[in-house]
């Protein structure tokens, strides 16, 4: 069975920083990208960042470009979401994601199978 467990939520002041990580159980988390997505209150979830399964590529929303980073360690099965410089709209709840093929780095989520239950981030003014 496949459980993804996210880590690493909480409030935090704006300019603040925050590292989310996720760990992936019951498949081989080298063989596929992983993502993160976030949901604020009253909106759809959107794409925050993803990464490649060897990690040499990632991809980022406009809206954290040059904030946040995303990472990943195959041998600890853990990706991360390492957030700098938080704003009051980066609010939501984050989730992780585990990629549903071998190849490609998706950016919507119907290019990954299975999800975490999420992690609350919240920034204060």
């Amino acid at each position: 069975q496949v459980h993804l467990v996210e880590s690493g939520g909480g409030l935090v002041q704006t300019g603040g920083s925050l590292r989310l990580s996720c760990v992936l159980s019951g498949r081989t988390f080298s063989s596929y990208a992983m993502g993160w997505f976030r949901q604020a209150p009253g909106k759809e979830r959107e794409f925050v960042a993803a990464i490649s399964r060897r990690g040499d590529y990632t991809s980022y929303a406009d809206s954290v470009k040059g904030r946040f980073t995303i990472s990943r360690d195959n041998a600890k099965n853990t990706v991360y979401l390492q957030m700098n410089s938080l704003k009051r709209e980066d609010t939501a709840v984050y989730y992780c994601a585990a990629g549903v093929s071998l190849i490609g780095v998706p950016r919507t989520s119907e290019g990954y199978a299975d999800w975490g239950q999420g992690t609350q981030v919240t920034v204060s003014p």
